[in-house]
């Protein structure tokens, strides 16, 4: 595309020193699936079903992990956001970005879930009401933060490290030994009088989870942010988004960085990449399928066969009840707050992601009318937009969490479905062939596209066909 300028040519950056200084941007994408798939749909379906689709939720975030590292493949390379490379290949990519992003992640279902929670513990019925104000609190706090990746990384840091282990600490007081058995025979498909889907499943709901078994939807490459903006690879010599109010005023380039290949440039990217699949491995892979599987065992301990499960979230209502009954009356109302605060983390890092996502897409959709000096503006009124959007909603009373979440899920599955191959298209056709995905690899992100494929038009003929 000729309005895109070449990359420039620079030297491939020493990887750090300390394993410590890589981490940080999977912190973030871990915390964009913790509040929809992992808090919501995977304990909602294990609460009615059992622990007999919990493989589901390990296959869906072990997937997500290939797909994310080839993301992270092409930001290390070429220090610029996945969508510029996108824009390469095909002009009209960044239209359907801008489209599938909005309509996927515009629905407010995460928020409402928090609000929700938030007014059972407060006594307040409009919930939504609350969700609106939590809204507006998140387009203030990410319009007022110096720094956007500081402030967004900062704050998914601080949920996860108390979050988690808090988590592990309930579920081990309160989970018996026969929940850990359901849990083991669940993860290979075994359920109670059934093997992988239990009769009566509602495939849209298991699609939906399946999705979300992680970020899910065009989040996943809101990670070649990240990597870009913490300055891993050859996005160092890029520029990152600061506030319009308390940042300094300056240009934002989206052209990327290429590498000077030599000896010393592949052995850098080599250790680069050993150390950012390491983190990557045990800050999303690992930690992401310990929280799944905690809160559906949780969930599982709690809930499993009491009645009133199946309304929007109502089964977090009846676990915090459990859990309340287990341990000591006032742990119902901690878990109920530390579930309505990493929704609410959820939601922050998702709004940041799916602004980054529009405004830099609606850029690369018409050069001609928009500078790239005005991405920042760009940004903060697609951030507003979606404030307002979701505001909408819920005035139409359209307020329901469990419904506005899986409607969003499943239509980020067929998002996912398309970027995966983009993705992989992407690597292959365009990364120097040194540095390119691997025959491994290659296979991997091919068989996951087509699952994908199958899945969501089988899932969505069923639905929409029956």
């Amino acid at each position: 595309m000729s309005f895109l300028k070449p990359f420039k040519k620079a030297p491939f950056p020493d990887p750090p020193s300390s394993f410590l200084k890589i981490l940080g941007p999977s912190f973030i994408i871990l915390g964009l699936g913790l509040g929809s798939g992992e808090i919501i749909l995977w304990p909602y379906l294990v609460s009615n079903f059992g622990l007999g689709i919990i493989w589901g939720a390990i296959l869906g975030i072990s997937f997500q992990f290939v797909i994310n590292m080839e993301i992270e493949r092409y930001a290390l390379i070429r220090g610029e956001s996945i969508f510029v490379g996108f824009a390469r290949m095909a002009r009209f990519l960044p239209i359907w970005f801008v489209f599938s992003t909005f309509i996927g992640f515009g629905w407010p279902g995460i928020i409402a879930s928090s609000a929700k929670i938030f007014g059972h513990v407060l006594g307040v019925e409009s919930f939504h009401i609350l969700a609106i104000v939590f809204l507006i609190a998140i387009g203030l706090i990410l319009t007022l933060g110096p720094v956007l990746y500081k402030t967004v990384e900062t704050f998914q840091k601080t949920i996860i490290l108390l979050g988690v282990p808090a988590l592990i600490l309930l579920t081990l007081a309160i989970a018996s030994k026969s929940d850990y058995f359901a849990l083991a025979k669940g993860s290979v498909g075994i359920g109670d009088g059934y093997l992988f889907l239990p009769q009566g499943i509602s495939l849209l709901t298991f699609l939906a989870a399946f999705a979300f078994s992680g970020a899910g939807g065009n989040l996943n490459l809101s990670q070649s942010y990240y990597i870009r903006e913490k300055g891993y690879g050859m996005g160092k010599y890029a520029q990152k988004i600061q506030s319009l109010l308390t940042g300094k005023n300056k240009e934002v380039e989206l052209e990327g960085t290429a590498f000077i290949i030599d000896g010393h440039a592949i052995s850098n990217f080599k250790k680069w990449w050993r150390i950012m699949n390491l983190e990557h491995f045990i800050v999303f892979l690992v930690t992401g399928i310990i929280s799944i599987l905690l809160l559906s065992l949780l969930a599982y301990a709690t809930t499993y066969g009491t009645p009133g499960n199946a309304p929007s979230i109502d089964f977090i209502v009846n676990e915090a009840e459990s859990v309340g009954a287990h341990l000591f009356p006032v742990a119902s109302v901690l878990f109920l707050l530390l579930t309505g605060i990493m929704l609410f983390a959820t939601q922050f890092a998702v709004m940041d992601s799916t602004s980054r996502i529009i405004s830099e897409n609606i850029i690369l959709t018409s050069p001609s009318r928009f500078s790239t000096r005005a991405l920042p503006k760009a940004y903060y009124s697609v951030l507003w937009a979606q404030i307002a959007f979701g505001i909408l909603v819920f005035v139409m009373g359209i307020k329901d969490p469990r419904l506005l979440i899986t409607l969003s899920a499943v239509i980020n599955a067929f998002a996912m479905f398309v970027h995966i191959g983009l993705t992989l298209a992407l690597n292959i056709k365009t990364l120097p062939r040194i540095v390119s995905p691997s025959s491994i690899r290659r296979v991997l992100m091919a068989g996951i596209f087509i699952f994908f494929g199958v899945f969501s038009f089988y899932t969505l003929w069923g639905y929409f066909f029956k």
